[in-house]
């Protein structure tokens, strides 16, 4: 798969991820653009912080693993781990990874809330700086912590 193929995946994992966040957070039309920009930018930090983790962290514990993006057979993205002799460990889909990371029983976790919701509102420098404080709260990285330990021990 190219980098373009996977981008693409990581796009459209982003634009539902937009649409659910429109829903929830959303009052008009100003802010379908707004939850856009959050939603793709937490489906891509997210996924791209986890993809380095998963190979750094398996390496230094002596199991290497190669993590990537891939299609499942409905075309969405799935994070696959490999052993270095291409032997499938595990495959994580990513909208899972977003609900786990994101929402509790299908609500957006409050603290998640909290931040997103100020970052609908002000600059863009203020809501970047929101979509940070959010990718650092805790519920956020308990999930990546959740996962990540989950995929090394398959």
């Amino acid at each position: 798969m190219t980098g373009d193929e996977a981008q693409a995946l990581l796009h459209a994992e982003g634009e539902r991820l937009s649409r659910r966040l429109a829903q929830v957070l959303g009052g008009g039309e100003a802010d379908v653009g707004r939850a856009h920009l959050l939603g793709l930018s937490l489906a891509t930090n997210l996924v791209g912080a986890l993809i380095p983790t998963i190979e750094q962290v398996s390496r230094h514990a002596g199991r290497p693993l190669h993590a990537h993006l891939v299609p499942d057979g409905r075309g969405r993205a799935v994070v696959e781990t490999a052993t270095p002799d291409g032997e499938i460990r595990a495959r994580l889909p990513v909208d899972d990874l977003l609900e786990d990371a994101l929402f509790v029983r299908g609500r957006l976790h409050p603290a998640v809330f909290a931040h997103l919701e100020g970052g609908m509102t002000g600059s863009e420098h203020h809501a970047a700086r929101t979509l940070a404080a959010c990718l650092k709260s805790a519920p956020v990285l308990d999930a990546l912590r959740r996962q990540l330990t989950g995929l090394l021990q398959k």
